[in-house]
Formats: structure tokens, sequence, C-alpha cells
């Protein structure tokens, strides 16, 4: 996926403004965390595709993956005691860009791997996340109270926000757009 098969039309200027902005990968040197959210279906997950694939273009290294399997990987790294190691390999990546945050309902161990990832990243590497949850969700995420609001802390001091929950659903309007045509009526009795 990129910038040519996303249809920027569809977002506000703002939006389109945003991403113009980003695809050029400044905000990588100050380690910016980008949140796309919204509704499923609105493009979050192809505009980040879309930014991430620019960003490799012009020459840094960024590692998509769902944010489940990023969970997988630092609870193995830390049942064999080597989180450092594995947080060190993650750092080679300009940007890491986590999609689906908020689908998977985490357990406390879970929840504690997210949230040192989050913690080690911040001011040093960019974080692109994909969420369907606005801020007042992320509680359902890190379950705790206070680490909710650490873990918002640190992802929006620097950080920009893709909002797109006024974006209406790419598949419903491709639906729409694809229904077959009506069928004329014909009054009884006529031939026709």
């Amino acid at each position: 996926m990129t910038f040519r098969t996303f249809e920027l039309s569809r977002l506000s200027p703002a939006l389109q403004l945003h991403l113009e902005r980003l695809r050029k990968g400044a905000f990588l040197e100050q380690a910016i965390t980008v949140v796309a959210v919204g509704k499923p279906g609105v493009g979050k997950s192809h505009a980040l595709a879309a930014l991430g694939h620019a960003l490799i273009v012009s020459g840094h290294a960024v590692l998509w993956l769902p944010t489940s399997t990023l969970v997988q990987r630092l609870l193995a790294a830390k049942r064999e005691l080597r989180p450092p190691q594995e947080l060190a390999k993650l750092d080679k990546f300009a940007a890491i860009m986590l999609d689906d945050l908020g689908y998977v309902q985490q357990d406390r161990d879970e929840m504690e791997v997210l949230f040192t990832f989050l913690s080690e990243r911040y001011e040093h590497q960019s974080v692109l996340i994909r969420t369907n949850l606005v801020f007042s969700e992320w509680e359902r995420i890190f379950k705790n109270p206070m680490t909710t609001l650490a873990a918002i802390d640190r992802v929006i001091h620097h950080c920009v926000i893709l909002a797109m929950m006024a974006v209406d659903s790419y598949r419903a309007h491709q639906a729409t757009q694809q229904q077959l045509p009506q069928r004329e009526e014909v009054p009884i009795g006529t031939n026709k």
C-alpha cells in the first residue's frame, strides 16, 4: 500500500496536510509518535502503510507488526530474561508501526511489556500506532488507571494525532458504489 493507492481526497485538508508532512520523515529525528485513531474501515492501516512505504523509500528502517505479535515477542524475551537485548534489536528501527492497538485484551504481563516498550522508545525512537480506541478507552488496554495515564502521557507528549473519527468507512462507501443497478419496473398487463 502506497500513497498512490490511497484516496487522500476522502480525508479532511488538515489530515492530508499531516500525512504530507509526515511522509518527508523529519518527525523521526525528533522521535515523534503518530497515532491514527478512528472507526474500522476508515483507512488508518492504509495511511500508515503508505507512510511506512514512503519512509522506507527514503532510507529509513521501519518495522510493521500487529501489537499482539510485539507483545508476544516481548513476553518471550521476558521469560528468557533478555528484555534489554530484545529492546535493543527493536531500537534499530527508526519507526515501529503497531497495528490494532486495543483489539486484544491484555493481561497484566502483556500490559507491562507493552508499557515498557512505549516507555523505552519514548523520546528516543518513533512509534506509529493504529487504534480504534480513543484515549479515554485506553484503560481497556492497560487495566490500571495510573498505568493508563502514564502510557497516554508518554504517547501524546511528542505526538501527531491523525483523528479519523469523522471519515466514512472505505468499505461501506465502496459497497454502496458497487450496488446493482435498479431494475426497471414493468406495469402488469403490458407487453414489454
